[in-house]
């Protein structure tokens, strides 16, 4: 009998030896003279169990991890083709708590099936939501995704409906689909496992997306630090094609909807839109200047839908399943769920999909763990390199965009950087204004010079001159409202934050006493 046997292909996992563990599996089976099938899936998004090793039993899939080489010849004298039990054991993986209490509606095929497998992706249930959408007018699909309330996921949570509404009244004969996969935040990897892991699901959405503002291109703008996600897409573009999910004739429906991936040349500020939008163009990415919208004039002036991977990829199981199921996750105008990822100093690392709502205590501690250093969680960072920083006081505040926006928040991307109670709070902050020289476009002076004068001035802080700590705050509040757009607008978020958060790190206990 032949078992099947599953090493994830995602780019976590083949950095931590998944290639080496697949290809030891495979040699000592042939030494055993036991027949397997070792196919590659996605990563379930427990990062600590990398590699994570499944085996399909009658029972379901029995998970074994964190694997290295070395541990495969022990694993079979374990009865690892038959489920035995194993220090390196967990069970049956669906039971594994960690995963038990998400809610994966984005997330729900993937580390299950072979990303690349077509035939998997419509065995559980992929391209409903475009058969769903090829029954409907334009009109009408526009407005099941504005009644589900899926917000933007990329940062900005403007309603995704909104945009596509507005795209769809704009009169061009040229309209575009581009989906914003230059994912540069710190501590966020959910677009990366989206488009490593589940490609046809994002490329699903998009084709939803050209059909309900009737765009007959889209492009994927990826960061080129993502070299398997390029090769994956490009892989599962040409599948599409040849199955008739894309192409001139999708279906059979006589919609078309053509698809390319473009590779980003590395600069953060091109996760800004219009900055995006240039790069696309073959130009220098910097941002544009609004009004007009690129809803409005965007890719090469024409009407252009700009979404985040995530929010596009949420796409299928909206038209797949109606507006009504979605909207039924979540919590005011927070609706439906979020791919939520943990890093930083944190002992179980990795993504958790949960309906909007859930504490960041209970993502910290129930699901992460508490630190990997074991020391207490001083500080954690929500929403990149541009999210203020959070102390322990708030991690009771429920995961949403109101929740978060009314304590100073952002939900962002989704990201969590944790640190421990070792941090000096004042050397993140330097970072923050260090990060912003370092990825400026350079258009605006705010941006541009602020950054640079931020950096100065918190070394002098540090060095003893607290009472630059009041320049500090001036130059912050002149980038928030000068700043072209959200590079330099939100650079002091984070740097506001460690100083009223954690003054002692800064030395304000000294100014105050001065005072």
């Amino acid at each position: 009998m032949t078992i099947t046997v599953y090493v994830p292909r995602d780019s976590t996992a083949l950095a931590l030896g998944a290639n080496d563990v697949a290809a030891a599996i495979v040699a000592e089976a042939e030494r055993r003279g036991q027949t397997i099938k070792l196919l590659r899936n996605g990563s379930r998004g427990m990062f600590w169990l990398e590699p994570l090793v499944e085996v399909v039993t009658p029972q379901g899939r029995v998970a074994y991890g964190p694997v290295a080489p070395e541990d495969v010849p022990g694993l079979f004298d374990a009865g690892l083709l038959q489920g035995g039990q194993h220090q390196l054991g967990h069970g049956l993986t669906e039971e594994i708590a960690y995963l038990k209490n998400q809610e994966r509606l984005t997330f729900a095929r993937i580390g299950i099936t072979d990303p690349l497998s077509l035939d998997d992706y419509l065995e559980y249930d992929g391209y409903l939501g475009l058969q769903q959408a090829l029954t409907m007018q334009s009109a009408a699909i526009v407005q099941e995704v504005q009644d589900s309330g899926l917000r933007g996921r990329g940062g900005a949570a403007f309603p995704t409906g909104i945009k596509w509404k507005t795209v769809l009244g704009a009169v061009s004969e040229q309209k575009y689909i581009v989906c914003n996969a230059d994912e540069g935040d710190s501590g966020t990897f959910s677009d990366r496992m989206v488009m490593e892991d589940d490609p046809f699901m994002l490329i699903e959405g998009m084709t939803i997306a050209g059909l309900a503002v009737n765009a007959t291109q889209g492009y994927i703008y990826v960061r080129s630090e993502y070299p398997h996600a390029i090769a994956v897409l490009k892989e599962a573009i040409a599948i599409a094609n040849a199955r008739g999910f894309l192409g001139e004739n999708i279906l059979g429906f006589g919609k078309i909807f053509q698809l390319e991936v473009r590779k980003g040349a590395g600069a953060y500020v091109c996760g800004e839109e219009t900055a995006l939008l240039e790069s696309l163009e073959g130009k220098r990415g910097v941002v544009r200047a609004k009004p007009p919208l690129p809803a409005i004039e965007g890719l090469f002036g024409k009407p252009t839908v700009i979404n985040n991977v995530i929010s596009l990829a949420s796409v299928p199981i909206i038209l797949a399943r109606g507006a009504a199921f979605y909207k039924n996750f979540g919590r005011g105008r927070s609706l439906g769920t979020l791919p939520m990822q943990l890093a930083g100093n944190i002992k179980y690392g990795g993504l958790v999909e949960k309906a909007f709502g859930v504490t960041l205590r209970e993502l910290l501690y129930d699901f992460g763990g508490g630190t990997a250093s074991g020391r207490p969680i001083r500080a954690v960072q929500v929403g990149g390199p541009l999210g203020p920083y959070l102390p322990e006081a708030l991690f009771d505040t429920p995961f949403d965009y109101e929740a978060f926006a009314a304590v100073g928040g952002t939900v962002g991307h989704g990201g969590m950087v944790v640190f421990d109670d070792s941090v000096d709070m004042a050397q993140q902050a330097r970072y923050s204004m260090e990060f912003c020289v370092a990825e400026s476009c350079g258009k605006c002076t705010p941006c541009r010079i602020g950054s640079t004068r931020g950096v100065e001035v918190i070394d002098k802080i540090v060095a003893g001159q607290v009472q630059q700590i009041h320049l500090l705050r001036d130059l912050c509040d002149t980038m928030i409202n000068g700043s072209l757009c959200a590079m330099g607008s939100m650079t002091p978020l984070p740097v506001l934050s460690a100083l009223d958060h954690f003054p002692e790190d800064f030395g304000e206990g000294k100014l105050n006493q001065a005072a």
